[in-house]
């Protein structure tokens, strides 16, 4: 198998990251001041650009775009230096507590990998490769000056990074106690051993070059399959813990969202004009949840006074008959509510004699129970009937 065969495995990595990317830097962007933000943007960031340069045709690209044969080797070389800097930074924000100490190890990462890409330029800059080679660039040129050290400089700093971070998480995964974070440390420690074992194969390859052996195999063929399946491994650790509780509450959040669009339209001519503020349809999930919550609560205050419960507790007994709980208290909502914006309308408040007007718990604590029950208006306008007849219920 040739790297041309691993097309499809460079695509796939590099369209999740981008994606993650994509949806995550708005909300990076927001909360830039945060460390955890700034550190989660940087892995995906470079994560990304480094999948979308070291594709073969992505190489021959820069290449043919810059004019310099093998230009993609410092880029790429460069990307890979910045992104086991940006893990290393990601781990340790991730472990310690915000304190100088904390600033200070992350300002020396930056200082030496920094330094790090600054000398893989030098060395390539002084090194003779007129050659282009996308596949077997480490091997080819092995034995060249200064490209020689501009190889393993490369290597020996995606080592020590990969040593040093699964190192880091072996001494704190223990007392780790969220899954989110826990599942994602379990990820990056596979990933880092995978990438162990590219440098370990690109070593090996360099170093039979060096004493007149051919095993290229191991730098074209077998390295590259570490080196896809630890960078997936590693970019997929850093964005469970960012991602996963997004996922688990997102769904539920949407759901919550489309369910409660009938009971905030009911009430929308009711809802005073500070709840009916404009909010972006392309605002966070949650903002826009909470402010359909703050609206129909709103319009509930308003309608409190107009809020027939004695026709609540006469719907609830017709649709309890036939139906759960839970269902009944929707069905008797929707009849109770309806007529409450027409008394609304009309101008027409009910007497609530002994105290100030205020709708149930009953109600407010099943407003989805209600938005669902407008989607069954058959079902509904039988329990009223019902109600208001006094009749034995039937089966709706």
């Amino acid at each position: 198998m040739s790297l041309e065969d691993l097309r499809i495995p460079y695509v796939v990595p590099t369209v999740l990251l981008m994606a993650g990317l994509g949806l995550k830097s708005p909300t990076i962007l927001r909360s830039w001041k945060d460390p955890n933000a700034r550190a989660t943007w940087f892995v995906l960031l470079f994560a990304s650009a480094v999948f979308l340069s070291v594709a073969p045709s992505s190489i021959r690209r820069i290449n043919t775009v810059t004019g310099v044969a093998n230009f993609a080797a410092p880029w790429s070389y460069s990307l890979l230096t910045l992104f086991c800097g940006a893990c290393l930074t990601m781990i340790i924000t991730w472990r310690e507590e915000p304190t100088s100490r904390r600033r200070r190890r992350i300002q020396l990462i930056w200082v030496i990998y920094s330094g790090a890409v600054a000398s893989l330029w030098v060395t390539f800059l002084r090194a003779d490769v007129p050659v282009e080679r996308v596949y077997d660039l480490d091997t080819y040129y092995a034995n060249t000056p200064w490209m020689r050290e501009h190889i393993v400089l490369y290597l020996l700093g995606y080592m020590v990074s990969a040593l040093v971070a699964a190192w880091m998480i072996w001494t704190w995964i223990g007392r780790v106690r969220g899954r989110w974070l826990r599942g994602g440390l379990v990820f990056l420690q596979a990933g880092y051993a995978f990438g162990l074992g590219f440098a370990v194969c690109k070593l090996i390859a360099i170093g039979a070059r060096w004493t007149g052996r051919d095993w290229d195999m191991l730098s074209t063929d077998v390295a590259p399959l570490f080196a896809l399946l630890g960078a997936t491994l590693v970019a997929t650790g850093f964005i469970l813990p960012v991602l996963g509780p997004f996922l688990q509450t997102w769904p539920c959040d949407q759901a919550a969202f489309w369910v409660l669009k009938p009971l905030k339209n009911l009430i929308r001519e009711v809802a005073p004009l500070s709840a009916r503020a404009r909010v972006s349809r392309f605002a966070p999930l949650d903002l826009r949840l909470m402010k359909r919550q703050q609206q129909i609560h709103d319009g509930l205050l308003r309608l409190a006074p107009f809020f027939d419960e004695t026709l609540y507790e006469r719907a609830y007994r017709a649709a309890a008959d036939r139906h759960g709980e839970t269902a009944a208290r929707g069905v008797a909502g929707v009849i109770a509510l309806r007529a409450a914006v027409d008394s609304y309308t009309s101008g027409t408040p009910r007497d609530h004699a002994g105290g100030p007007a205020q709708i149930s718990r009953e109600v407010s604590d099943h407003l989805t129970a209600i938005s669902r029950a407008m989607l069954r208006p058959d079902r509904v306008d039988r329990v009223r009937r019902q109600a208001s007849t006094g009749s034995t219920p039937s089966h709706v």
